[in-house]
């Protein structure tokens, strides 16, 4: 008869080792992805163009956290799709206001 339960690397009551290299590459990840907002924001002057890419990375980030703390990567396609579905909505929404506002920025001024 086949044994079906899954070879334990530990034995009984021993605690196993953390996956620090996950905790790494989340950790280097997100700093690169703030590293780029810092050089985007202190380094282009003011703009459109650099609010949109501002808005963008950090969307990147936001979704990038949602999948590895929250574990959305690990979720059926059906319920990734409905999160990400109204997030494009967002960032679709956010530029044209920021546009907008640029536009009645720029005709008041």
């Amino acid at each position: 008869m086949a044994h079906h339960a899954p070879a334990q690397s530990t034995h009984v009551g021993e605690i196993p080792k953390p996956n620090v290299g996950w905790i790494w590459k989340t950790f280097f990840v997100l700093v690169g992805i703030t590293a780029l907002e810092f050089v985007f924001v202190f380094l282009m002057d003011p703009s459109t163009l650099r609010n949109s890419i501002f808005i963008v990375l950090t969307i990147f980030k936001a979704f990038f956290i949602v999948a590895e703390f929250m574990h959305l990567k690990h979720e059926t396609k059906g319920l990734i799709w409905s999160v990400l579905i109204p997030m494009a909505l967002l960032v679709w929404l956010l530029v044209a206001l920021v546009t907008e506002g640029n536009a009645i920025h720029n005709a008041i001024y």
